[in-house]
This record gives C-alpha cells, sequence and structure tokens, in this order.
C-alpha cells in the first residue's frame, strides 16, 4: 500500500514539474574570478540559467550525492518521525578507514533513532554513518538495492550523465554526475517534505538520552553568521556542501534578495594544490557568494513583451473592409536580464504565412515569435489574432467561382469541349463536302440521262 501511494505521489510531482517551462538559457558574463570547475546558476522565478561553465562535465559530487539519497528515503517512508532504525555497529564499521564525515551515532549503538533525526544526521552534519544506516534500512538489508534506486530515481528525472555507486559520496570513478543534473535532482528534492527545513538548518540535536544531547552542526558555513566568517552570506539558504581530495569542494544552495530566487551548484573547486598540500579556502562556498553578489547586483527580471504587445501584421484574403490583423503574443514574457539592458537589444523574430484567409477568430494561433538577446535564443511564444475579422460573401463566392475556372478540372473540361467542337466542325465540313459531292454526283448523272433521252428522240 505505502509502495503505491508513494508511485502516486511521486508522479504528481514528476507531472508538476514537467508543467514548469524548461530551463531556458541566457548566460551573460562574469568577470569575477570562479574557482570551481563547473558551475550553473539558475534564477528560480523565470527558470533561466544565467550563467553556467561545464555544466554538461561529469563531475565527482562527494557529499552533494546525499540529495539523493534523501528523496530515496523520504519516499520510501510514511512517517518520517514515527519510523526508527537500529544503530547497527556492523553498517558503521564499514567506515573504519574511509576518514568519513560522521555524526555521533556510535554513541546510539543498538538503539533505534527516528528516520527524521537520521536525515538531519544526513543532511546537516553530512553523516556517511547516517547514509549508510538509512540505505540499508530501506534496502531491507541491502545497501546495494538503495544504490540501484538512486540510479533508477536519477533515470526517472532525466539525468542521463549521472551514477552512483553509494549512498554518501565517497569516491569512485562511476560514481559522478553534472552541475546542471544535480540541480534538476534538488529542484525536485525541494518538493518533498522537510528538505528545505532540514538543509537550512544551522544546529541538530540528537539525544541518547534526556540527560545528553549530542549537536548536529552544519557543515555549510554560508549559512553560519557566528563562525561561518567570510563564508557567511546572509541570503544564503542551505543545501548540501561536499568535499574530496578527487571531488574538490562542492556545494548546493539557494539564496533569496529582494524578491529574487536563486539556485547555484559549484563542483570541482581544488582542495589539494600542485605540492600535494590542502587548500585550507573553500573555494565553492567563495564562488557562490560571488554569483550571488554578481547576480543580485546585475541582473533584474525585465518584461520583455506583453499579451497586448502588436509583434506585427499580416494580410488577410476575402475582407470587405480591412486588408490586415494585428499579431500579439498569447501570454506575456518575462526574463532575467542586465540591469542596463536596453529594450532595443532584444530581438524579435516572427515565423508566420504569407496571408491569411477570412474568417480570422480573435485568440487563433497563427504562428510563433523567437524572443532573443545578445545572439543567444530566450523562448518563443505563441502570436494569435488580436480580433475576428469576418469573410466577405461577396469576395467569397467571387474567390470561390475564379478557382472552380482555374480549377485543373475545368481546364481539362473545356480543353474536351474545344476539342469535341474541332471534331464537330471538322465532321461537318467533311459531311457538307460529301454532300455537296453527291449533289453534284447526282446533277451530272441527271444530267447525261436528260441529254441520253434528247438523242433518242
Amino acid at each position: 500500500m505505502l509502495k503505491r501511494i508513494t508511485a502516486i505521489i511521486t508522479a504528481a510531482l514528476i507531472f508538476v514539474m514537467c508543467c514548469v517551462p524548461c530551463a531556458s538559457a541566457a548566460t551573460f558574463t562574469i568577470d569575477e574570478k570562479i574557482t570551481s570547475q563547473a558551475v550553473y546558476l539558475l534564477n528560480l522565478d523565470t527558470e533561466t540559467v544565467v550563467f553556467e561553465r561545464n555544466s554538461e562535465k561529469k563531475m565527482y559530487p562527494a557529499s552533494t550525492t546525499k540529495i539523493m539519497t534523501y528523496i530515496i528515503v523520504v519516499e520510501n517512508v510514511s512517517d518520517l518521525n514515527g519510523e526508527k532504525v537500529l544503530v547497527d555497529k556492523e553498517i558503521l564499521d564499514k567506515l573504519i578507514g574511509t576518514g568519513s564525515s560522521l555524526s555521533n551515532l556510535e554513541y546510539f549503538v543498538g538503539q533505534y533513532v527516528t528516520v527524521y533525526d537520521l536525515l538531519n544526521c544526513l543532511m546537516v552534519k553530512s553523516g556517511n554513518d547516517a547514509a549508510l544506516l538509512l540505505a540499508h534500512h530501506i534496502g531491507e538489508g541491502s545497501i546495494q538495492k538503495f544504490i540501484d534506486m538512486m540510479n533508477a530515481k536519477a533515470e526517472e528525472l532525466g539525468c542521463e550523465n549521472t551514477h552512483f555507486m553509494n549512498p554518501h559520496g565517497l569516491h569512485d570513478e562511476d560514481h559522478y554526475t553534472t552541475a546542471s543534473d544535480l540541480a534538476v535532482i534538488t529542484r525536485y528534492a525541494q518538493t518533498l517534505p522537510y528538505f528545505n527545513e532540514i538543509t537550512n538548518t544551522l544546529t541538530a540535536y540528537l539525544s541518547v538520552d534526556t540527560a545528553k544531547e549530542y549537536p548536529l552542526i552544519s557543515t555549510n558555513y554560508m549559512i553560519n553568521e557566528t563562525s561561518g566568517g567570510d563564508y557567511y552570506y546572509p541570503y544564503a539558504k542551505g543545501i548540501k556542501t561536499g568535499t574530496t581530495d578527487e571531488a574538490g569542494y562542492c556545494l548546493v544552495s539557494t539564496a533569496n534578495y529582494s524578491g529574487y530566487t536563486y539556485l547555484c551548484v559549484v563542483m570541482g573547486s581544488p582542495c589539494i594544490d600542485s605540492n600535494g598540500k590542502q587548500i585550507e579556502t573553500n573555494g565553492a562556498m567563495m564562488d557562490s557568494r560571488t554569483l550571488y553578489k554578481w547576480a543580485f547586483t546585475h541582473l533584474e527580471i525585465k518584461s520583455v513583451i506583453s499579451e497586448q504587445t502588436p509583434v506585427c501584421e499580416i494580410p488577410v484574403q476575402l475582407a470587405w473592409d480591412q486588408d490586415t490583423v494585428l499579431l500579439v503574443p498569447q501570454k506575456a514574457y518575462s526574463t532575467i536580464l542586465p540591469t542596463d539592458v536596453e529594450p532595443s537589444s532584444i530581438d524579435i523574430s516572427v515565423n508566420i504565412p504569407e496571408s491569411l484567409t477570412a474568417p480570422v477568430i480573435e485568440g487563433t494561433v497563427i504562428g510563433t515569435a523567437t524572443i532573443s538577446y545578445a545572439n543567444q535564443e530566450l523562448t518563443t511564444v505563441d502570436l494569435i489574432a488580436s480580433e475576428t475579422v469576418e469573410r466577405s460573401k461577396i469576395l467569397y463566392f467571387l474567390d470561390y467561382a475564379t478557382k472552380v475556372l482555374h480549377s485543373r478540372y475545368v481546364l481539362i473540361a473545356a480543353i474536351v469541349v474545344v476539342l469535341l467542337l474541332i471534331f464537330y466542325i471538322i465532321v461537318t465540313i467533311a459531311y457538307n463536302n460529301r454532300k455537296k459531292r453527291n449533289k453534284a454526283m447526282k446533277d451530272r448523272k441527271k444530267r447525261r440521262r436528260k441529254k441520253g433521252t434528247t438523242n433518242n428522240k
């Protein structure tokens, strides 16, 4: 029953996501230094990708993997606060020697912890121990089964360049995704219960008993005003950090300021220098901060075209007192653009028929208009007739008659008639000539008979 309900909810969520227009591309130039190898900066208000770098390149995701882990867990547990998981020492021991990020679950061995608390361990503290326990639990004793579910979900979401080998993100050559795929996964996760709340939590607590609590402090310094230092950004929200030597520094986050919201995915900012030494500065956080500040100060939503804006006009045939009709957009279109952009920088190219034939009904889709900026296609909107144009009965009759007269069948019939007429004339002439010859012959015979009778006398 639970699986059936989950399947229905999943299908509904995917349907909703599919109803949202796909992210359009209007990437702009940024002068700031960005250290991350792959970047995907999406304006969520208009679904516009405003900046990207190597967004389709396969990258190691490190602990940003746990966003997908969260998805699989939540979709397979109906009561996150009621369902509990055994903290199994055998499972925790799988991480010995891996240098994993842990979340104090060693203090809970042999006890049961709610799925909700483990999700906090997973996303706030980035606990690999929580990832394995959840995977083992949801996979009904098989972590591989859970991983298969992760890959199936990635495929379902259309992430063609994503493949998971574990639920936590420890390095594996065959464990990869892209910045754009990770954005898709994150957008989906944001529709699930508690995701936004948990991923934006600075400190959560686990209690072994009523006497002692173990804090889970977020690994994301961008949301930590107290100890975040230069990384702290007051408008940032969550979502997930990730770091391995091979993946570098990674971060998925959002930020909201002055009515604008962005999702930023940065991957592959170096954490090891050419000498093999640790780079202390988290470039993913610095890049995200830089990208947000640039977007909030250099970009704004602009109305490009309104529903009442005439785009072009098109000739109309068979209308008595009107030669053309104006075409307008079926819906208004706004997008994110540089604050100093001039209206003349927006290009609109139309794809419409050469003419229309009345009647034309107001609101009928006639063609399309493609809107571009700086040689980048932003979107394509349908163009509709701005008014109804009635057909003239007289002009329609004349046009019909003209078409009939010029039709192939009428032409063939006319040729047949002409040929028959010519044939008739030829036959008539031949008949008359024969008749004349017969009459002449009869006249000659009469004259001969008459002449013979005279001679006999």
